[in-house]
């Protein structure tokens, strides 16, 4: 019995990781997206650099790898907040997106956040939301952007962070999803600099700069998902307020108010006429 279900569970588990690619037609469809951003309860930060990795063994003499790895989880929280994380996300890929519908009508960020109360997420648990409690304010489409876990990590004394996570996009009327953009980035597995866990113990900032860069770059790739290449611009309010009148009637020409002449300095005459 156990055999059989082996291989529906191993769907069920790609089934949950599988990208999904962003259709035009569907973009076409949003109306007014709400954009999302959370981690998940217990995500992080970790820590697995020293128990993953003996290369710091005859570094680290008495003192335990889990034990090792506990306090560098403390200096890891003391580099950047949980908040700041989702919210780094969250912004750099709203304004990198381009300027035209449905981006430039989203719900407001701020109004998003009061309702879900996204302001407590260094306090409370970030469990998924309540996403109908963002439809009074007209939106009709989430936009998620979900950190399942970061931190560092070592290979073969190769220490960097790491980042994993999901984005998403559905429909708030049927839940139905268009969108899934899993992520992971593993700077201990890269051709990235060396992130020195010692250096960090001392220097915690060294772990934001190296979070603010896998954020970019998930961002961007974001991003280049949001903006289906077949898509074509939709037209702003004004281009479809002239576009839907009757050919027969010409706009009118409103010329332009002429500048007033520049005033003359004292004791100067006005310049000549260009040859």
């Amino acid at each position: 019995m156990t055999r059989s279900l082996l291989p529906f569970l191993t769907l069920v588990l790609c089934a949950g990781c599988a990208s999904q690619r962003l259709a035009g037609a569907d973009l076409d469809r949003v109306r007014r997206p709400a954009f999302i951003s959370r981690i998940e309860d217990g995500a992080g930060p970790r820590s697995f650099v020293f128990r993953d990795d003996s290369t710091y063994g005859d570094k680290l003499k008495k003192l335990e790898p889990v034990e090792a790895d506990r306090r560098l989880t403390v200096k890891l929280l003391q580099a950047v907040t949980r908040f700041e994380i989702s919210e780094r996300l969250r912004v750099n890929t709203l304004t990198q997106l381009p300027r035209e519908a449905p981006w430039t009508h989203t719900v407001d960020p701020a109004r998003v956040a009061t309702v879900l109360e996204s302001f407590l997420v260094e306090e409370v648990p970030a469990n998924a939301p309540d996403y109908d409690l963002v439809m009074p304010l007209g939106a009709d489409t989430i936009v998620e952007f979900v950190v399942q876990e970061y931190g560092m990590r070592s290979h073969k004394g190769h220490a960097g962070a790491y980042l994993r996570g999901y984005g998403r996009m559905f429909t708030l009327d049927g839940r139905s999803e268009v969108w899934r953009h899993p992520f992971e980035v593993d700077q201990s597995e890269s051709d990235a600099a060396h992130l020195d866990p010692f250096k960090v113990g001392k220097s915690p900032d060294l772990f934001r700069q190296a979070m603010t860069s896998m954020l970019d770059k998930v961002a961007a790739d974001f991003v280049k998902d949001l903006t289906p290449r077949e898509r074509r611009p939709s037209p702003s309010p004004e281009a479809t307020a002239v576009s839907a009148q009757p050919d027969t009637v010409a706009p009118g020409v409103v010329e332009p108010p002429k500048p007033p002449d520049p005033e003359l300095a004292p004791g100067e005459l006005p310049d000549p006429d260009p040859e």
